[in-house]
């Protein structure tokens, strides 16, 4: 039977790009593990996209493919947070079917730079070129498809230290950004109130960058430890809440079940 080829990331990111310029914003859940069931079951209870976090998780570009296929087996967008300090790791999980890239800990312009040019194909950058990998479908996709459509994938980079935040009017003004998530722990150890992430200087650090985003027409992102501050941030301008994670959502209800368990007794 003849089946007609499908790129089913770049279909969720055309979902999540909706979400983004959505009046909510788009949401979505940080997974540190590795097993697709716990992506698969994020995706059906409806986050705009999973994030598989590969700087703080234990995934590898050996499981990273699993946990792709899973987010498209539930229609939700894969975003893949690499590792920091080489573009090799942009093109990887581009590679293997990631919608869209998070690349952490950038500081000035030019990383900004050199992470577009990883994450798009010539004209727009320096992507390596091959349409036998997994999100060409191996190469069931025709090549003019597949180079056009991947250049939409999307890029979302991290300011996460006060020497972004003193660059962040350059790094703004980077074509091909599309995304700028602010990484509260490491944003408030940088100004010196290590984990105070509610920290009034930490607070007000955030805000004017979320003013920053809107005044050069970029998205901001930022990450949220509860539904109130994912809430909290959205109604101030944040399009992008990367909330809580797998293990840590897990632990939290197995511990009210545990309580309330205990009471019982």
């Amino acid at each position: 039977m003849k089946r007609t080829p499908a790129m089913p990331s770049m279909e969720s990111v055309a979902q999540f790009r909706a979400a983004l310029e959505s009046d909510q914003g788009a949401l979505g859940l940080f997974m540190l593990g590795t097993d697709p069931a716990f992506v698969e079951a994020a995706g059906h209870a409806g986050y705009d996209f999973v994030l598989l976090d590969m700087e703080h998780g234990t995934t590898t570009f050996e499981t990273l493919p699993h946990l792709i296929r899973a987010a498209n087996v539930a229609g939700v967008s894969p975003v893949v947070r690499v590792p920091r300090g080489t573009d090799i790791w942009i093109d990887q999980a581009l590679d293997v079917g990631a919608g869209a890239v998070m690349v952490p800990q950038i500081d000035t312009a030019g990383q900004a730079r050199a992470a577009v040019s990883a994450a798009k194909f010539s004209p727009l950058g320096t992507r390596g070129t091959n349409r036998f990998v997994r999100s060409a479908g191996f190469g069931a996709v025709p090549s003019s498809e597949y180079f056009s459509k991947a250049q939409d994938t999307v890029l979302i980079l991290q300011v996460e230290g006060q020497k972004a935040v003193e660059n962040l009017d350059e790094i703004l003004d980077v074509p091909g950004v599309d995304v700028v998530f602010v990484g509260p722990y490491d944003l408030s150890s940088s100004l010196g109130h290590v984990g105070e992430i509610d920290h009034p200087e930490v607070t007000a650090c955030i805000k004017g960058i979320i003013a920053k985003g809107k005044e050069k027409g970029i998205k901001i992102g930022c990450f949220a430890d509860t539904v109130e501050s994912g809430k909290r941030w959205r109604d101030l301008g944040v399009k992008f809440v990367g909330y809580s994670c797998d293990t840590y959502l897990f632990y939290q209800k197995a511990a009210e079940d545990v309580a309330s368990f205990a009471l019982d007794r």
